[in-house]
This record gives structure tokens, C-alpha cells and sequence, in this order.
């Protein structure tokens, strides 16, 4: 049997298959998905690769090298969609495949791969009646020896490292007793689990666990998915309900059904902010031993025990960003979008993909219903869901779960306000609105989609603009760290006191981001308690878990942040969001910035869903 393989290098000009022949030994457990070792040109250095196709014979003339190994095995599901998505993104099939592999695997050097986690336990070799006969015989001695054995029996089993420091002992004895049978050790798998900190009982006393009764426009849509469910049929399904219609709530019923019929699930959203909620809304519901959670935050090893708890069929709900897409599921029962609309469903690194094209492709093999959701669809989707023969069925939800209204919005026109000379970032209309919630004892958030502290620099003598100088892309003044940093590639360097160009001192630092706002408030509002969220301040592993835990327990009183703050979340006491300079995002430079600008701003209003809500937004008159 012959193998063709795709070497993994990203060279274009091994985007080809090259012939294998199999071995003996490997015949019958190498099939098309499998990740193995080959080896390649003249020096036949191993080198990895995956097999795309089987066949009975070769072309060639010349005698076939045999594969080396069997290292991972694929799907032939994966292998398909890695060759679509290599045509329809023009890139390389070995690129699409490292999609797929188990996290912490990829890396051709095997020492630097993660492995399972392996800790050794020590328990009693022996019946504890013998040993017990030995101590009395005086066959152990040494009260250091007794002293272990007893830790050991009371603690049913402990690690060597337990052993040391509990019992004072060093291993030298330890391993005395193991080489004489009275203690054992035995090797034991530890799963790395994001959710093993997770107070279900405590989750489940927050969030609502029980099956609501859906609105009959709810369970119009729940049905219309339930049939395909049932009928294992794929369709696109459109969820377009207005903020705070109880979309999540048709989510989490449909899913139940999916699990009912043995089948697993994806669900993904956009933010990470985002993942927290909603597992804490899954985990009240359906508990945290059949959830998986899959994003950037988690650490390699964690990915790689939850890509392999997966695989076992062990979880069945999957909640992650984009990446989790390409989970290793073998019966999908449906695929859900939230939030569609959002631009982080596309890659911007190689390869470049579309999540939604990629679900949809996923969705057709598996022959389960996608179903996309959003109070403010990305307008192609609605498009296809709203033309004479639409490709995608729309389910509408116009009101929201709990009957109340929408918020009260109000327009300040920043222009009237510098006229009057208020050269502050809040109008007054905010100002006093943030006051009267702190004196009710209320929370407020600040939405300003910009952080650092200023946006640009500029020589007032030769207006020379401090730029990157990998992007050539102005440079933004972050005070905290007292350095310019460039927010497309990273950059950094020590702020400038002297024009570079003029060599003049009339620097100055104009605009304002998150760093300034919170300095602001720091001003206007010295007893207010706050917290700043935005890419500067969730750097550490579950940072963004703990301000929005901390701000939900009612602490905080005002928390400031970019988009992170204001998409999806809800929290009962905010009865008060301001939007700082809302037209700012109009002048970016993308041609659907209009139509962003309507969905972050539509988003904003669903952060509190009390009737009492009201949003103040200092918005330049357009």
C-alpha cells in the first residue's frame, strides 16, 4: 500500500504529495489523516508529514521510501476540510492540518512538545496487618520509617513531595521502603482542567439553572432547529433577536436536546471576556464534567488535556473562541455562532480563514443545523437571510425575554459642550448622571474604544507625528508604563521629550484613551471605586475572569474599558453606560466602519438589561 503525503514545511513548493510506501509493520493502522515521520531528500532526514491518500501502487519508477513512524492520527473529515480550505484560501494544506493537531504538539522537536502529566503516588505495598507484625517483630526500626507509613495509610496514598514535607523525611527513606514492598508507587494521569476552580453549587445559586418557559416567539425558533436536529438535516439558521431577547436561553435548550441524542456541541463567541459568562450559565445548567472550554488564555498544557478529553468523547459541550471550531468532534449535533457579526471570527494570521465558512463546511458533513446569532447581523448574513430565495432562514425575536424596554439614549453634541467650555472627556449631562448613580448606590460603565493614554504625538514647532517604525502607524503614550507603543505590531520605545526632527522641546500629547479616561474619573470622582479593562490589563492568565468577577460583586463602582466590557455582559446593577467620543470609530479606516459603529453602539445597550436603564453617550453631533 502506498501513501501520499504532504511534508510539513510551509515552502510553496512542496505544497505537492509525494509518495510512501508502507510498511509491514504499519499496515492496517495508517489511514488518511494520519501525522507521521518520513524521510525526505537526499540526506533522508525525518521529517514530519501528513497522509492525504491511500493507493494500491506508485508512478514512480525508482524504489519508494517507507514511512518512518505513526506519530497522530486525523480524521478523513479533517484531511477533507483541510484540502477545501487550502483551495479556498490559497494556502497550504500542512498549514490547515496544524489547525487540527493536539495543542503543544506541533513543534518537530519532541522534547518541546507537551505531554500528559504524570505524577507518581505512593500507597501501601503491603497488607497493613504484615506490616504492622514486622514493626512488632522489629523488622522496621527506624520511627522515621514508621512515622511515613503511617502518612501514607492515613492519607490513603501521597506524593513523594507530600512524604517530605509533611513527615519531615527525607526521599533517601522513602526509597527504602519502596525497595523493601512496604510502600509502592504507581504513575497516575493528571488533567490540566481550566474549570477544576469552578464552585458549581455557587454558580448554579447565581445563575438561573433551571429551563425557563420560552416566549412563543422563543419557541417558534426552538422548534424550527429542533426538526433539523431530529432529522439530521444541515441548515443556516439566522437567530436576529433585539438585545436581551433570550437567545443564550434557546442555546442552551437546543444543546440539551443535542446531548439527549447522544451527540456533542460547539458553541463559540468572540471575546474572551465573553467565555467566563457564559460558562458559568452552562455549568448551572448542565454541570462542568461534560463542558470543554478551548481560547488563547488557557495554557498549552491545559488545551492539549481539554483537545484530548474531546477526542475521548468525554466532553460534549465545547465553548471557545474561533480555534475551537477545529475540535476534534466526532458526532456534531449543532454549531453555534454568537455574536456573528463580529470580525474576530476571521484569522488574521496564516492561514486566513472565516470561521462562518469553515462552521458551515463542518455543518454539511456532519449533517447538523449552524445557527448564527446576533441583535445586529454582519449585513452580508442578513442579506442571505432576507433575499427573494435566502440561503439562510431568518428566526426573528423583536422583544425582550423579561418585557422590559429598551433603554433611553441621548445625544450630546461635544461641540455645545467646548462652546460652553467644558474641555473635559464627560459631557455634564454625564457628569451629573454618574453622580446621581453613585449616590443610589449604582454602577456605571465608561465605553471609550481606545486605550492608552494619548493617541498621538506631535512637535508643535514642525508638526513631526512620533510614528512606528515598523508600521508607520502614530504612536500611542501609555503613562502607566511611561512608554510609546505601537498597537499593530507591538513596538515599543521610551517616550520623547525632544523632536527628533527640530530637535525643539514642544512636544505634545494629544486624544485620549482608557489610561486618560481612568484619570479623569480619578479627578472628577476621588471616592469612586474603579477598574480599568482593556488589552493592557487582562495580560495575566484569567485577569479578565477576575475584574468582570470582581465588579459583578458590586465592589466597583464605575468600570472603564474598550470593547471588552460592553459586549454581552450581564449585570444586574449597571443602570448607567457612557460612550465616550461614539463617533471615533467612524473614521477608522474600513470600508464597513459604518456599519460597525451601529453594532458596537447596539451592543453598549444590552450590558444592563433593568427596565431603569439609561445610557448617556458623548457623541459628537454628526
Amino acid at each position: 500500500m502506498i501513501a501520499e503525503v504532504i511534508i510539513n514545511r510551509t515552502a510553496k513548493k512542496l505544497n505537492r504529495t509525494f509518495d510512501y510506501n508502507i510498511p509491514c509493520e504499519l499496515d492496517g493502522i495508517i489511514f488518511v489523516g494520519s501525522k507521521v515521520l518520513v524521510p525526505f531528500g537526499k540526506t533522508g532526514k525525518l521529517e514530519e508529514a501528513f497522509v492525504v491518500g491511500l493507493k494500491e501502487a506508485t508512478q514512480y519508477t525508482k524504489t519508494i521510501k517507507d514511512i518512518a513512524k505513526l506519530e497522530e492520527q486525523l480524521t478523513n473529515e479533517q484531511i477533507e476540510l483541510a484540502k477545501w480550505m487550502a483551495n479556498r484560501y490559497f494556502c497550504n494544506i500542512s498549514d490547515c492540518i496544524q489547525l487540527m493537531l493536539t495543542p503543544g504538539t506541533k513543534s518537530k522537536n519532541k522534547e518541546k512538545r507537551i505531554q500528559d502529566k504524570i505524577i507518581y503516588s505512593v500507597f501501601i505495598g503491603k497488607k497493613i496487618e504484615d506490616i504492622e507484625f514486622d514493626i512488632a517483630i522489629g523488622k522496621i526500626k527506624s520511627e522515621k520509617q514508621k512515622k511515613i507509613i503511617n502518612f501514607v495509610k492515613e492519607n490513603e496514598g501521597a506524593t513523594i513531595s507530600e512524604i517530605e514535607m509533611f513527615t519531615d523525611c527525607s526521599r533517601a527513606i522513602v526509597n527504602t521502603l519502596i525497595k523493601k514492598g512496604y510502600l509502592e508507587v504507581i504513575e497516575e494521569k493528571i488533567e490540566r482542567n481550566p474549570l477544576k476552580d469552578k464552585n458549581v453549587e455557587q454558580i448554579k445559586e447565581r445563575e438561573k439553572s433551571q429551563k425557563l418557559i420560552l416566549t412563543n416567539e422563543q419557541e417558534s425558533a426552538y422548534k424550527k432547529i429542533e426538526k433539523k436536529i431530529e432529522e439530521c438535516q444541515y441548515k443556516t439558521f439566522l437567530l436576529h433577536g433585539v438585545t436581551g431577547s433570550g437567545k443564550t436561553e434557546i442555546y442552551l435548550q437546543l444543546i440539551n436536546k443535542v446531548i439527549e441524542k447522544q451527540k456533542a456541541a460547539i458553541l463559540l463567541v468572540p471575546e474572551i471576556s465573553l467565555t467566563p459568562q457564559m460558562l458559568d450559565r452552562f455549568i448551572a445548567r448542565f454541570g462542568k464534567e461534560i463542558i470543554a472550554v478551548l481560547h488563547s488564555k488557557l495554557s498549552i498544557g491545559e488545551r492539549h488535556d481539554e483537545w484530548q478529553r474531546i477526542r475521548e468523547g468525554k466532553a460534549k459541550i465545547i465553548i471557545g473562541a474561533r480555534s475551537a471550531i477545529f475540535a476534534p468532534i466526532k458526532q456534531i449535533g449543532i454549531i453555534i455562532i454568537d455574536e456573528e457579526h463580529d470580525s474576530s471570527y476571521k484569522s488574521e494570521s496564516n492561514p486566513r480563514y472565516d470561521t462562518k465558512e469553515i462552521a458551515t463546511q463542518i455543518a454539511k458533513q456532519n449533517q447538523c443545523p449552524l445557527l448564527l446569532g446576533s441583535a445586529t447581523p454582519d449585513i452580508r448574513t442578513y442579506y442571505n437571510a432576507t433575499k427573494e430565495n435566502p440561503e439562510i432562514e431568518c428566526l426573528t425575536l423583536t422583544k425582550r425575554a423579561n418585557k422590559s424596554s429598551l433603554p433611553i439614549v441621548q445625544v450630546v453634541d461635544l461641540k455645545q459642550e467646548l462652546a460652553s467650555g467644558n474641555h473635559s472627556m464627560l459631557s455634564r449631562q454625564l457628569f451629573h448622571a454618574i453622580e446621581e448613580n453613585l449616590k443610589e448606590k449604582r454602577q456605571t460603565i465608561l465605553f471609550l474604544n481606545r486605550r492608552g493614554y494619548s493617541t498621538f504625538i506631535i512637535c508643535r514647532n514642525c508638526g513631526y507625528t512620533i510614528k512606528c517604525k515598523n508600521c508607520n502607524i502614530t504612536m500611542t503614550y501609555h503613562s502607566y508604563e511611561k512608554k510609546l507603543k505601537c498597537h499593530y505590531c507591538g513596538y515599543e520605545e521610551k517616550i520623547v521629550t525632544i523632536c527628533p526632527e527640530c530637535h525643539s522641546d514642544k512636544i505634545r500629547y494629544f486624544g485620549g484613551g482608557t489610561q486618560k479616561l481612568e484619570q479623569e474619573i480619578h479627578k472628577q470622582f476621588p471616592s469612586a471605586k474603579t477598574i480599568r479593562m482593556d488589552i493592557d490589563t487582562v495580560t495575566k492568565k484569567n485577569s479578565h475572569e477576575e475584574i468582570l468577577e470582581q465588579f459583578r460583586k458590586e465592589n466597583i463602582d464605575i468600570l472603564i474599558g474598550t470593547q471588552m466590557v460592553v459586549k454581552g455582559h450581564h449585570f444586574p446593577n449597571v443602570t448607567l453606560v457612557g460612550v465616550i467620543t461614539a463617533d471615533t470609530s467612524l473614521n477608522m479606516d474600513d470600508y464597513r466602519s459604518n456599519e460597525r459603529t451601529f453594532q458596537i453602539l447596539t451592543q453598549v445597550a444590552r450590558t444592563s438589561r433593568k427596565r431603569k436603564f439609561t445610557r448617556k453617550s458623548n457623541y459628537t453631533k454628526l
